[in-house]
């Protein structure tokens, strides 16, 4: 890595953007006889998020095999061949755990494994703990009616009946919180309208009034 590859402009201390020790995202530029080229201020953050993602996956896939490979006792070379089967299938052995995590063993029939390799596969997804993200926000509802709190109380009730994902907690009146569990932000959100505007559409039928507010997102389990 030569220094005019680390920075643009001028550098006076190197330090200041690699130290001994420390892992970089490199652009390799060229391939030599002996000698590769790298740059480090060609790499782009997106480029250096992505790629340190993948390296975590690999790692992450490489746990998993050595955990496979100590629960069935396969020699080094049936590792290998393994994760080659799960390349013809997925983007890495991690995503191949995780999906099979997801939508369970059957989705792998088609690699055609061993009984004792597909046993240890399925025991050791079992345990794997899905990311997951939390969407939250607060609804005022409130009811002029004589029945309104029946009004309410069935509203939600035949909401929470729908989606499992959903969970709604009475604050006091004429609060309520509901929050919508998913594996990421763009499908929990997906989730999370349709419900609002039942609930909404429902209550205002009724005469009642509906006010929605949006609480923080956090994740609550991550990759």
């Amino acid at each position: 890595l030569h220094i005019s590859e680390i920075a643009p402009g001028w550098i006076r201390s190197v330090n200041r953007f690699v130290k001994d020790g420390e892992k970089k995202v490199l652009l390799v530029k060229k391939v030599k006889a002996v000698d590769i080229d790298l740059s480090l201020k060609q790499v782009s953050k997106d480029q250096k998020k992505q790629k340190l993602k993948e390296v975590k996956k690999y790692e992450k896939g490489k746990t998993l095999l050595e955990n496979l490979q100590e629960k069935t006792k396969i020699t080094n070379e049936e590792v290998e061949k393994l994760e080659d089967k799960f390349y013809t299938k997925f983007d890495s052995v991690y995503d191949g755990f995780m999906e099979i995590a997801r939508n369970g063993i059957s989705i792998i029939t088609d690699l055609k494994l061993t009984k004792k390799i597909t046993t240890a596969i399925e025991e050791i997804c079992s345990k794997i703990k899905l990311p997951s993200v939390q969407i939250r926000g607060i609804m005022e509802i409130t009811s002029d009616k004589s029945d309104g709190v029946e009004i309410i109380k069935k509203t939600l009730l035949d909401i929470i009946k729908k989606d499992s994902t959903m969970d709604i907690t009475y604050l006091g009146a004429p609060k309520y919180r509901i929050s919508i569990t998913s594996e990421d932000f763009k499908s929990a959100e997906k989730s999370l309208k349709p419900i609002i505007e039942e609930i909404q559409k429902n209550i205002e039928k009724k005469k009642g009034s509906f006010k929605f507010t949006r609480e923080d997102s956090k994740k609550t389990r991550e990759n």
